[in-house]
């Protein structure tokens, strides 16, 4: 009703959502909310009651499946406190999911991985606005853990036996204000270079769309600069 105009008022609307399946309102702060008129679609015969039934069913069924009706002591969500909050056990079990998760494009001349044992007296740059910015790590609706848990591309890298630079570049995903020599000067002293780019919530999120789907501002440039 409000973006696309498919139709005119809630009442409309609240018709329209139920009979295409719709169960459940997303509301956000408005008095007069799209399914507080559903019991007058119902009094007006534009839904029908077994319609209201099938759609109310499967919300229920969720809350009773989460104990939300059991007594708090059967409730095996009510026993978790804020000590099973970056647990090592959880922290571990992110770090096998972030790992199984990466995808390798490319690989020339057997790149990765980087052995810990192949890097004393080598020298490796990081750079890009992704490099060293927390910020930007995390993507729409993450939640952002405590800072001493929160390791950068840099951070991470620093770890390794290796004599590590750094050069972002640009310090946000926009990349307007783009540095050049900083990060020619970084790539061009070492033996390996480390490029991290991308969006963040900067630039898309829920309802904020890129135009196209190049790299922002001049983070290809940097790209090229870092690699040539």
């Amino acid at each position: 009703m409000l973006g696309h105009h498919y139709t005119r008022t809630f009442l409309e609307t609240a018709i329209a959502s139920m009979n295409a399946g719709c169960n459940l309102e997303l509301s956000y702060g408005m008095r007069n909310n799209v399914f507080m008129h559903i019991p007058q679609a119902l009094v007006m015969g534009n839904i029908t009651l077994q319609m209201l039934r099938d759609r109310v069913r499967p919300l229920f069924y969720t809350r009773m499946r989460l104990g939300e009706f059991d007594p708090p002591a059967m409730n095996p969500y009510s026993a978790l406190d804020l000590s099973a909050v970056q647990s090592p056990e959880h922290r571990n079990l992110s770090l096998e999911a972030a790992v199984k998760s990466f995808v390798l494009l490319k690989n020339v001349r057997g790149t990765l991985p980087l052995r810990a044992r192949d890097l004393p007296g080598k020298r490796l740059a990081v750079v890009g606005p992704f490099a060293d910015n927390p910020r930007v790590l995390f993507g729409d609706y993450a939640p952002v853990p405590e800072p001493r848990y929160i390791y950068t591309p840099r951070r991470g890298l620093e770890t390794l036996p290796a004599n590590v630079s750094f050069a972002a570049g640009c310090r946000e995903p926009w990349c307007q204000q783009y540095s050049r020599a900083e990060v020619v000067g970084a790539a061009g002293a070492a033996d390996v270079v480390v490029v991290c780019l991308g969006t963040g919530t900067d630039v898309e999120t829920e309802a904020k769309d890129r135009r196209d789907l190049s790299l922002p501002g001049h983070q290809l440039e940097l790209l090229q600069d870092a690699v040539q």
